[in-house]
């Protein structure tokens, strides 16, 4: 049996063992995704998956440091509901369950930990998660979406992506169908593959328009039906499994350095700098 430095997934521990991660200072990895239309060619699980497979090969990258939660598969997706197959949760629901999960954690004594996301409609919400943590428990949390990871070395996007920007790469394009033919190429309906491009890039504001990898200055989340006839945004067509294992490997190996510079991290202490004490508590524990 592997020893505890060695275990990288979270479930796979006795409660025994748990305390013995806590006492080495394991991070806790939550991967946050949904289950959503991803076109005619992907699968409902994509945005679950990705996060999952990022989390998961960051945490086995670095395993005595970090251990990966099983993924929360289910997210935001109201406005994507004109689709079969799209399983909304309440924004609230999601917000208080990830909480839940980092708050647990937090009780047991885990210090440090990260969520990684997969849905884009999450990623506020799993800011509001990590903001919480930290004011509602004496615990740290940091997140991310994943394609985010793939901002760290300023050159690494131009060696992959052909698509136009901005709107090849938003939903069910370039960059999800290529993770797709990486990771799971049997789930891919390789002869529906089509791109499109949404309608809120294709009206060419310089106000309103997306991509997972920028928006414009003005915000527009519309109904996806508003935008999109297929429920692809961006250039699938240009998607291929050599991209994909760029992209996983990239955004894992970026994960894994930076469990490695968020171990070390030291956690400042909050000062209050009223001249008198309060007198009445915030709203949420702070202590």
């Amino acid at each position: 049996m592997p020893s505890v430095r060695e275990i990288y997934k979270f479930d796979e521990l006795t409660w025994p063992e748990v305390n013995e991660a806590i006492a080495l200072g394991k991070i806790p990895i939550i991967p946050t995704g949904s289950v959503e239309q991803h076109g005619h060619h992907l699968p409902l699980k994509v945005d679950h998956l990705c996060a999952n497979a990022v989390a998961t090969e960051a945490a086995r990258l670095n395993p005595e440091k970090s251990l990966v939660l099983p993924p929360v598969s289910y997210g935001y997706v109201h406005h994507v509901m004109d689709f079969p197959g799209s399983l909304n949760i309440h924004h609230e629901h999601f917000v208080q369950y990830v909480l839940d999960i980092g708050k647990s954690l937090a009780y047991h004594g885990f210090k440090k930990m990260i969520i990684v996301n997969g849905h884009g409609s999450n990623h506020n919400l799993v800011d509001m998660v990590a903001r919480r943590i930290i004011v509602e428990t004496d615990a740290s949390c940091s997140f991310c979406s994943w394609w985010n990871l793939l901002k760290v070395n300023p050159d690494f996007n131009k060696g992959w992506r052909d698509s136009v920007y901005p709107g090849g790469c938003s939903h069910a394009g370039e960059l999800e169908t290529s993770m797709l033919l990486h990771l799971a190429p049997e789930s891919v309906r390789h002869d529906k593959i089509k791109s499109e491009i949404a309608k809120t890039n294709k009206r060419g504001s310089k106000f309103v328009y997306g991509d997972l990898f920028g928006q414009g200055p003005m915000g527009l989340i519309e109904w996806t039906s508003q935008y999109s006839d297929s429920g692809v945004m961006g250039e699938a067509e240009k998607a291929t499994a050599e991209k994909g294992k760029m992209v996983f490997e990239e955004a894992s190996r970026n994960l894994a350095d930076f469990i490695e510079e968020y171990y070390h991290q030291k956690i400042e202490k909050r000062t209050r700098h009223q001249a008198q004490e309060p007198t009445f508590p915030l709203s949420y524990p702070t202590d």
